[in-house]
């Protein structure tokens, strides 16, 4: 897929969707969004995009058994910078860019918390 002059912030998360991404919209103590995060966990990493503002965007690759994929201490690769630009070398990557030792699929599930707020955990067996 190729981007319209200036894609708008739908156009990203409807192509990020489309590839598999899945959403949280971490919310602040008032209920306020505070940020976009997307996660989408593949072979044996997980990628997460973080939508701050259009010049305000991280994106990682990480191993898939990271126990917090939104302060990761252990990352594969990272940019930040302009959307466009970080998406496009997010979606760059091959599914199997950075293999890990472990051959095992990532497996886990998405767990709310407090209205409006989730997280992945990552399933144990």
């Amino acid at each position: 897929m190729t981007w319209s002059p200036e894609p708008t912030l739908e156009d990203v998360l409807g192509r990020l969707i489309g590839l598999g991404y899945r959403f949280v919209h971490p919310r602040d103590d008032r209920g306020e969004i505070v940020t976009v995060v997307g996660v989408r966990a593949h072979g044996t990493v997980i990628d997460v995009i973080r939508l701050d503002a259009e010049d305000d965007v991280t994106a990682m690759r990480m191993p898939g058994d990271e126990s917090d994929i939104l302060q990761p201490s252990n990352v594969h690769w990272r940019r930040s910078g302009a959307m466009r630009t970080v998406v496009d070398e997010l979606l760059a990557l091959a599914d199997d860019d950075y293999p890990v030792e472990r051959r095992s699929p990532v497996k886990g599930c998405w767990v709310g918390e407090r209205a409006g707020r989730a997280k992945f955990v990552l399933a144990t067996a």
